[in-house]
């Protein structure tokens, strides 16, 4: 049977440091960048559990100026279009091409997963110049639910024409593999610095410091 791999994008894929020279600017610190992307995380997580949807970039924002509030700096529009443009020119982390080469070379079929809007991912992948490695770029806001819930992973297996355990989702973030595990799907885990799993939750049955100690894993259970 054909691999079949869905990549969550940010930090799976894309380096969100490329961030922190803008973060550095505004606050004085590269460090309120996580800040924000935590607080991105939190309301997007109470959009899923509330029911109330809302696309990324608009929490994306709407956490910018949360953090902003906290830390009693006044933004501006330019620094608000630089931060989100800046999310559509993020970098692939140094080894993710090789690998998700690798894996396609071996024939598995990929594909893209994330919350941000399908414009947002096209152009986030297009730029990082590895759009071309994915057989379809899907996004939660094609159901209209954000991830950890079990629409958008649903939605994935059945835009690939497989069941959902025949998916394998790839992520950076504990809380997106536990989605997918909750959801049917199996799951691997990237431990990118600072990322571990929740002991709370089901393990995954592959853990790898990067993507290339990933799809050797992969590549050996197929």
């Amino acid at each position: 049977m054909r691999e079949v791999c869905v990549f969550d994008v940010n930090e799976t894929l894309l380096d969100l440091g490329a961030m922190d020279p803008h973060f550095e600017r505004i606050f004085g610190d590269r460090q309120v960048r996580r800040l924000w992307f935590g607080q991105l995380l939190q309301s997007a997580l109470v959009s899923t559990v509330t029911g109330v949807y809302i696309d990324f970039g608009r929490i994306g924002m709407a956490a910018l100026d949360m953090t902003a509030e906290r830390a009693g700096v006044r933004l501006t529009d330019d620094d608000r279009d630089a931060v989100r443009e800046q999310m559509t020119h993020l970098p692939p982390h140094p080894e993710v091409a090789g690998a998700l080469g690798r894996l396609r070379d071996a024939g598995a079929r990929l594909a893209s997963l994330t919350n941000s809007t399908l414009r947002v991912a096209e152009a986030q992948l297009g730029n990082a110049g590895i759009v071309d490695l994915f057989e379809q770029v899907l996004s939660a806001d094609m159901v209209r639910r954000l991830k950890p819930a079990p629409e958008p992973y649903r939605m994935a297996a059945e835009q690939l024409g497989v069941g959902l355990a025949e998916v394998r989702l790839v992520a950076a973030h504990s809380w997106d593999v536990a989605g997918a595990l909750r959801a049917g799907c199996a799951a691997a885990f990237v431990a990118r610095p600072g990322a571990v799993l929740d002991p709370l939750f089901e393990r995954p049955d592959i853990v790898g410091a990067d993507l290339d100690v990933v799809a050797d894993q992969v590549l050996a259970r197929s």
